[in-house]
């Protein structure tokens, strides 16, 4: 039997079934007329599909894999014009006459002409991107940075206006030339030293935050961000006040009234903000009267108030790194699981205090009054406090207490908050004495060759190591023997003087005659470093603080001489043609230098060794208490002043 002529394809044909072949099992052996046409039917449907799904379906084959460098890209094939398909793969189906099929032809050449030319022409971008200097990206993604910054800086409305308030009682801001000229003469060496460092940085780091004194460059570090914040200017600009370098002076205002803006992506320290910029501000606004300063350390201090906002909602200890530009904050990772450090929230008060003075404002005043309260009713153990808090939970990390590092400025602010109160602060007096009590019992001993020395508190284990750090707390001693408890003013003294002459030690060991980060007092050592990484000096100051406060206090002419010795190994040995740098060991006859002028060398080293070899009458401790990084800030006699918050102080 042929098959019907209602199928499309003439050449095929449907087998016949042989009489008596069976080819269903359970059928019948023969078909009748109708089952066989209902079977065509069937089968010419089937070929029909199959027909029109070979033909008209798109050839997912029909795609080609270009490599550009950074991905593949799939892109369409474009077929031959002999092909007679469109880029899509369908088959183009052909009305009867030659005019249609030339129109189409055309047409589809000119398509495929279109998307040739568009593919060529994103591929050339590609390449074309492709091509950009990393710096040629870094810019153009930098300007975008800029205008939104930009927007950002329309959209800020500035500052509100600061009510008025007296100044307080300033006093010994300039001068102080010493009789005698020898020590003129020294104090002269003193300030072409700075005089050296301020203009290294003029020159090579100019709006930095430090400099790279050997590679003649600018210089910044993790706990100012990335940005340049200018921290060697606003740190130094008191001491060249103090020391009346007043052209230098004047170009440093003048960059922080034009340049030192605070709405910038960085993420910094609130602790080092707070030292080195609040105090600096007030510091150089206190000194001069000009109100720029007064106003940038508002500025600044408005930032960082979002860094007390924890998670935990009875604690407001402030988180110790912030960012500027979202306020959002965080701890470092390495301390102690992310936990707040002592020495960074208790190292607040004296500036808050001058802020809240300054813009009538409670909120900064009584943000420290809140953290020293909590720290009021925590255990303490063996009545010390521990390097670790954590802010969410309330509760102390691991029990390491030290007056070096992570430490020290808590027990000297509890001091300076008293004195800075015109001794008023009666509460901030006690816990800083219960707190010096408890570090005499536990921390301070005394080594075989006889020298005094403050360990540190490990884990209920007493480390017998002291940190260059830890040499301030005789000038500390020194500072708070008058007043303190059951009239042991001359025990206090005479610590601070015990302590001085063991930091001397340190460095008098040394081949430089610079004291190391750290030394030792056991196994036969005696202030001596014994880790490569601890044998290095980075142009601290601790140690010569101690020498000026002891100087002030006894008028001993060795602490003269001690700082002299530090002044004439730092000029010998740290001192290079593009400013200070730090060295690596100090006991090395011929050291390598760390590269960086750190800014509190010129806040602190500098300036502690000018008013050293000054008379008393310039910055008299009567009148000026300095902070942690040695920027003097006014005694408020808060007895006629009413702070935001708290009730007048009772004579």
């Amino acid at each position: 039997m042929t098959t019907p002529a209602l199928l499309p394809l003439s050449g095929r044909r449907i087998p016949t079934l042989s009489p008596g072949a069976s080819s269903f099992p359970h059928h019948r052996a023969t078909l009748r007329l109708s089952e066989k046409f209902i079977l065509l039917l069937i089968l010419s449907a089937f070929i029909t599909l199959c027909f029109g799904a070979f033909f008209f379906l798109p050839d997912n084959s029909k795609h080609k894999r270009f490599d550009l460098g950074l991905e593949d890209v799939l892109i369409p094939h474009i077929d031959t014009p002999k092909e007679g398909k469109h880029a899509s793969g369908q088959v183009i189906i052909h009305g009867q006459g030659g005019h249609d099929e030339h129109r189409h032809r055309e047409e589809e050449e000119s398509l495929r002409d279109k998307i040739r030319a568009d593919h060529e022409r994103a591929l050339q971008e590609a390449k074309e991107k492709l091509r950009k200097s990393r710096e040629e990206l870094k810019a153009e993604i930098q300007t975008e940075k800029n205008k939104v910054m930009e927007d950002l800086k329309k959209k800020d409305v500035g500052p509100k206006p600061l009510p008025p308030v007296p100044m307080p009682k300033v006093v010994g801001v300039s001068d102080g030339e010493p009789p005698e000229p020898d020590v003129k003469e020294k104090r002269d060496k003193i300030r072409e030293m700075m005089k050296h460092a301020w203009d290294s940085y003029r020159q090579y780091g100019w709006g930095h935050n430090e400099l790279k004194p050997i590679a003649k460059k600018g210089h910044s570090t993790n706990i100012f961000g990335s940005s340049q914040l200018g921290a060697t200017i606003v740190d130094a600009v008191d001491t060249l006040y103090i020391m009346g370098l007043h052209e230098e002076f004047k170009d440093g205002q003048e960059w922080i009234e034009q340049n030192l803006d605070f709405s910038v992506n960085a993420e910094v320290s609130v602790f080092e903000v707070n030292i080195r910029f609040i105090g600096g501000l007030l510091a150089a606004y206190y000194l001069s009267g000009q109100e720029v300063f007064k106003l940038k350390a508002v500025q600044l201090a408005e930032k960082l108030l979002p860094a007390f906002n924890t998670p935990h909602c009875l604690i407001s200890l402030f988180l110790f790194v912030l960012v500027f530009f979202s306020g959002v904050g965080r701890n470092w990772g390495w301390a102690s699981a992310g936990s707040s450090i002592l020495a960074e929230f208790g190292t607040l008060h004296m500036e808050f205090v001058h802020l809240t003075y300054l813009t009538g404002n409670p909120a900064y005043y009584q943000k420290v009054m809140h953290i020293r309260k909590l720290l009021a009713k925590m255990d303490r153990p063996n009545g010390l406090y521990p390097n670790y808090l954590n802010p969410r939970t309330g509760r102390w990390g691991q029990h390491h207490t030290s007056v070096g590092g992570l430490g020290d400025s808590f027990y000297e602010y509890l001091l300076k908050a008293w004195l800075m109160s015109d001794k008023t602060d009666t509460e901030a007096r006690k816990t800083y004495d219960d707190a010096i009590e408890a570090i005499e019992r536990h921390l301070i001993r005394k080594s075989n060759g006889g020298l005094t020395f403050i360990g540190e508190w490990k884990n209920g284990h007493l480390e017998r190591k002291m940190g260059h750090l830890a040499c301030f707390a005789g000038g500390m001693f020194a500072l708070g023997a008058d007043g303190s408890p059951d009239d042991k003013a001359g025990h206090y003294l005479q610590l601070g003087a015990e302590i001085a002459h063991t930091c001397h030690e340190s460095y008098d060991r040394t081949v430089l005659k610079l004291g190391p980060e750290a030394f030792k007092f056991d196994s036969g050592l005696e202030a001596v470093a014994v880790r490569q990484n601890e044998k290095y000096y980075i142009l601290r100051p601790e140690v010569i603080e101690t020498y000026w406060y002891m100087w002030r206090f006894t008028h001993d002419p060795k602490y003269r001489q001690w700082g002299w010795e530090a002044a004439q190994a730092i000029d010998k040995y740290c001192r290079v043609s593009g400013g200070f740098s730090g060295v690596k060991d100090v006991y090395s006859s011929n050291p390598t230098y760390d590269d960086v002028q750190q800014s509190f060398f010129l806040a602190e080293t500098l300036k502690y060794l000018y008013l050293l070899f000054s008379s008393d009458d310039l910055l008299p401790l009567e009148n000026w208490v300095f902070n942690t990084e040695a920027h003097p800030l006014p005694v408020l006699h808060l007895g006629n002043i009413t702070l935001p918050g708290s009730e007048p102080a009772q004579r």
